[in-house]
């Protein structure tokens, strides 16, 4: 079992690759650990289900949600997690429900190099075609639109996802629907660092499993 919360691109025309704005007027709304409304840009709402699959939710490190990212696996247990920081304003990172299509364990954003010309964008997670990804990065700096997680969490998700794999975005808390999970991990409260999650668990309901 992984440590919980131990710490816890952009396609462009001719293969420009990097983090990406998108838009903010889609909307997913966890209903439970695997049940999530998907409210689309067109006003369409859609019911959605991955009980019986591994599946990524990274809730955004905005006001209303949680700042951290999940991996729960297709029996429908959290077993890892860890602070992630997302799109900065101007660069929102868009919510919703999409499939893994591309993985590259080294990488340097085309759109955004690094001016040392380190790579950016290690163990990445491509997420849209549109150039948002989850990758190695600062998970105190908010990103251009890509979702940054430390070293050892952006390793751990990597080798862990597939193509295929289903990342769901959202900007709404989903830490209640699975903090007995964690708990049950190991996780303790008093082990949290990152103040934003700190001051959410004091009020914080957490919600019971159905049994």
């Amino acid at each position: 079992m992984k440590k919980i919360l131990s710490g816890i691109a952009s396609i462009f025309i001719l293969s420009t690759l990097g983090c990406a704005g998108g838009h903010t007027t889609s909307r997913v709304y966890p209903l439970s650990k695997t049940q999530f409304v998907y409210k689309q840009k067109n006003g369409v709402e859609k019911k959605v289900d991955l009980q019986g699959q591994d599946f990524i939710v990274a809730s955004l490190r905005e006001k209303g949600a949680d700042g951290i990212a999940y991996a729960i696996d297709r029996d429908g247990v959290v077993w890892w997690a860890a602070p992630i920081s997302s799109g900065a304003k101007g660069h929102e990172t868009p919510s919703g429900i999409f499939p893994i299509f591309r993985k590259e364990r080294f990488y340097m954003s085309k759109s955004h190099p690094d001016p040392k010309g380190v790579n950016n964008m290690d163990f990445s997670l491509w997420f849209t075609h549109q150039g948002h990804a989850i990758h190695m990065g600062n998970d105190e700096g908010m990103s251009h639109g890509c979702i940054h997680v430390g070293s050892k969490g952006a390793s751990t998700m990597f080798k862990w996802a597939k193509k295929g794999t289903k990342v769901v975005v959202t900007r709404e808390h989903y830490l209640p629907f699975v903090y007995y999970d964690l708990l049950k991990s190991g996780y303790k409260a008093s082990s949290v660092k990152k103040e934003h999650i700190k001051e959410y668990l004091k009020h914080m309901k957490p919600i019971k499993p159905r049994m």
